[in-house]
């Protein structure tokens, strides 16, 4: 309250700033119009009139004004609250916010001077004032007393949440903060979902449809740290985390570690929760979490007579025999409405006589059963379920497993099965017309005429084809081949390989090893008997020429912790990549897999001495600094005697040694990436560094770092592990991190050294973090490390 008080004396101060600056306060007798706007001072939120999702209108659809709040300092315009969502403007021309004589902030007709909309609050004091703070939170309070807030729009959020606004309970006003999703794209009026938090239960929310008891998901328990469905909220986050239930309210809140960065959750028109955070060099807003993850496991996401399938661009289509009931609404994410019958059944015509036609059944496969369904024990065989349902017009599906269940009216809820975890007798029947069926009969024996017609002219092609590939290959090929080698620039021991040798090589890529981030990794031997490996490039876009020059570059970096590159293939389309073979395979595998040969503390000592050469020669020694991105034990290889070799350069960034930051799509994994990835801003070679420093704790370790490890030598809850080692080095006592697999048998100098690198590696600020340079030096013994401070993003955890 007393933040309040500050802030609110501050901006009631603005009131005396010239007309033209940008205001941020309502008194009485001021009204804002039109295109007027109230910008908060730090200038990141603004209130004003806007058309929701304009680009969307048409005659038929008008689309009206609303107040609300939305970003200032983005080009997106994204409201996260709208105060008239019931009561749309139709022209915001002639409509005013202004104080009323009440006391009560107002939106006006300025012809009729009706109320569209009002805080309907209950003041004491006429004098009242209006202030939009810089957190986003609008304000009508006592100008006369800036401690008495009266209204304020934290407490009557719309479809998105803000850090710092309460979401839950005042159980002495009975006040609910809860959210509700919105129409359409073009409408925010409120929706069909709702997030509330459980007040009869546990300390939970519920994701449930509004007005309803149908509950499709839940946060589960708050434990003091995290809810229980949301464990990835005890590792790094945006946020410092906040549940409280005492006498007067019960809620929960979330702050911000970065009051830079630009964040909203939004309840989205499909169901789903979703944290936002605005990627400044990419402008545009990035997912960074969404519950449920599955938009299919929202109830009637998609609505009535719909297949869901969210492992598809289009995640709602029709049954069969249906057609969406109005794709203008679809189009607008409205799918409320759902599907509709392309033709009516022929139920009844049955019973008129013995060869009348009936309606048939259409069997779906792959799909999860609709909920609710009716179950007839009567009927003992697939047969008589089918007639059970045939027998009763409101009947539309029938299922058959282990007995007969039917589904009448109404179809909700069938969601495509993608990894086939139903059984073979999980068939869905649905009912289509007599009609229906025989059109779809018709259109699939058609196919199926264009089908054989359509093969037998590519066979004749293909006869064709190959006469003259024989005619001309002996010379194309020749051609091709001297092409091939010619093209390679010399001196730096690169070979070019025919597709076909390497086919052979590799026995027609039968045993693969693993994949990277570009494409799939193959064992092979050369006729020398040399053992390679072979990196088939996926869905590469990239022309020859650009291919050539990555090869070219990749091919001169030479050193005993990077991967050496033996050569390539460029034929065609095809695109590989031939490399020596690593018999230990990749780190990850020998500290996270108990099938593997287990690390002795001096091997790991000298594998993150090695990656930190590796790097060092990367970042400092190359013509252009190398910023490989995706630096993580999988991508650290080990030969025969365990020296390391950083590999997949898939994401690599090169940056000229005239600059000193470089501007760059987001990349990497997450649990190695650094806080300048997410906030947008161009990167340097210490993204690497921090992505070094979290590697170099599952190495200390033994465990991923987004795992969380059990302290047992304190009562604390199981921390996440890079908190337990910043905690750990300011207690002086490193022991307790060490992997279990060693028995204890480690140097523990060479521990706390190296946990201390480690953490000043994952610093939020890059200028904290040491280079590669310094950390070999200090890994090596040549220079001293200080203990040090605990990065913010590791004290929002913990």
């Amino acid at each position: 309250m007393l933040l309040v008080a500050i802030l609110y004396v501050l901006l009631l101060s603005a009131l005396h700033a010239p007309c033209s600056a940008a205001r941020s306060t309502i008194v009485a007798g001021d009204r804002l119009t039109g295109d007027d706007k109230l910008v908060s001072r730090n200038g990141k939120y603004v209130l004003g009139f806007f058309q929701p999702g304009s680009e969307y209108s048409s005659q038929q659809t008008p689309v009206h004004w609303y107040l609300g709040l939305w970003f200032g300092k983005i080009p997106k315009l994204t409201p996260v609250w709208v105060a008239n969502r019931d009561s749309p403007i139709v022209d915001h021309r002639i409509s005013e916010l202004t104080i009323s004589d009440d006391g009560n902030l107002v939106i006006l007709n300025q012809v009729t001077k009706s109320i569209i909309w009002s805080t309907h609050a209950n003041i004491t004091s006429k004098n009242t004032a209006v202030v939009l703070l810089d957190s986003g939170n609008l304000i009508l309070g006592d100008a006369s007393n800036s401690s008495n807030v009266i209204w304020q729009s934290f407490d009557y959020p719309t479809d998105g949440l803000l850090p710092g606004a309460k979401q839950g309970v005042d159980k002495v006003t009975g006040l609910n903060r809860h959210l509700v999703s919105k129409k359409s794209l073009i409408d925010p009026a409120p929706g069909r979902y709702c997030v509330e938090l459980d007040t009869a239960g546990p300390g939970q929310f519920l994701y449930k449809l509004c007005n309803s008891s149908i509950v499709y998901w839940s946060s589960g328990e708050w434990n003091g740290h995290y809810f229980s469905s949301l464990p990835e909220m005890s590792g790094p986050n945006l946020f410092n985390f906040e549940f409280v239930n005492n006498k007067k309210e019960e809620y929960f809140i979330k702050y911000l570690t970065d009051d830079k960065l630009i964040t909203v959750s939004l309840l989205d028109i499909s169901g789903q929760e979703k944290q936002l955070v605005w990627v400044e060099s990419s402008q545009a807003w990035v997912t960074v979490f969404t519950q449920p993850r599955d938009q299919c496991d929202v109830y009637a996401t998609c609505g009535s007579f719909t297949i869901c399938n969210s492992n598809t661009t289009q995640v709602c289509n029709c049954l069969k025999g249906f057609s969406i009931r109005s794709p203008k609404d679809w189009e607008i994410e409205d799918r409320s409405g759902g599907c509709i019958r392309n033709v009516p059944l022929d139920c009844g015509a049955r019973n008129q006589s013995r060869n009348a036609t009936t309606d048939k059944f259409y069997p779906m496969t792959r799909v999860k059963l609709p909920a609710m369904p009716i179950v007839i024990e009567a009927a003992g065989s697939i047969d008589h379920c089918a007639q059970a349902c045939l027998d009763n017009c409101s009947c539309i599906a029938y299922s058959y497993g282990n007995r007969c269940s039917l589904w009448y009216d109404d179809l909700i809820n069938i969601k495509h099965d993608n990894i086939g975890t139903t059984s073979d007798d999980e068939v869905l029947y649905l009912r289509i017309s007599a009609k229906d069926a025989e059109s779809w009969r018709n259109t699939k024996r058609g196919k199926e005429v264009i089908w054989a017609i359509t093969a037998a002219s590519i066979v004749a092609l293909v006869l064709l084809a190959v006469v003259m590939w024989f005619l001309l290959i002996w010379r194309s090929k020749r051609k091709q081949t001297t092409g091939m080698y010619n093209n390679v620039q010399g001196g730096n021991g690169i070979m070019a390989f025919r597709y076909i040798d390497l086919q052979h090589a590799t026995k027609n890529f039968s045993e693969k090893l693993g994949g990277g981030s570009f494409g799939s990794v193959f064992k092979g031997s050369l006729t020398n008997s040399t053992t390679i490996a072979v990196k088939r490039l996926d869905g590469v876009r990239q022309g020859e020429k650009e291919f050539r020059a990555e090869v070219s570059s990749i091919g001169i970096i030479q050193h005993i912790n990077l991967v050496k590159l033996i050569g390539f293939c460029c034929q065609g389309s095809m695109r590989l990549l031939v490399y020596e073979y690593m018999p230990n395979i990749s780190l990850d595998a020998h500290l996270f897999r108990s099938n593997t040969k287990i690390l002795s503390w001096n091997v790991r000592y000298q594998i993150a001495i090695g990656i930190a050469r590796g790097l060092t020669y990367l970042h400092e020694s190359c013509r252009d600094c190398i910023i490989h991105c995706d630096i993580k034990p999988q991508n650290i290889l080990l030969d025969a005697s365990f020296i390391p070799k950083v590999a997949d350069f898939g994401m690599a960034k090169f940056l000229g040694r005239d600059f000193s930051r470089a501007l760059t799509t987001f990349r990497g994994t997450i649990g190695y990436l650094a806080p300048e990835w997410i906030s947008g801003v161009a990167i340097t070679p210490k993204v690497d560094v921090y992505s070094y420093g979290m590697m170099l704790l599952e190495i200390v370790s033994g465990q991923s770092n987004n795992t969380c490890k059990e302290n047992s030598s304190t009562s604390d809850h199981s921390a996440y592990f890079p908190v337990q080692v910043a905690r750990k080095l300011l207690e002086g006592d490193v022991t307790s991190l060490l992997d279990d697999k060693l028995h204890g048998d480690v140097n523990l100098d060479e521990a706390e050294r190296v946990c201390k690198v480690a953490c000043w590696c994952i610093q939020d600020g890059e200028s904290n973090r040491p280079t590669m340079g310094e950390v070999v030096q200090i890994l090596e013994g040549l220079l001293e490390v200080e203990v040090p401070p605990m990065p913010r993003l590791l004290q929002a955890v913990a």
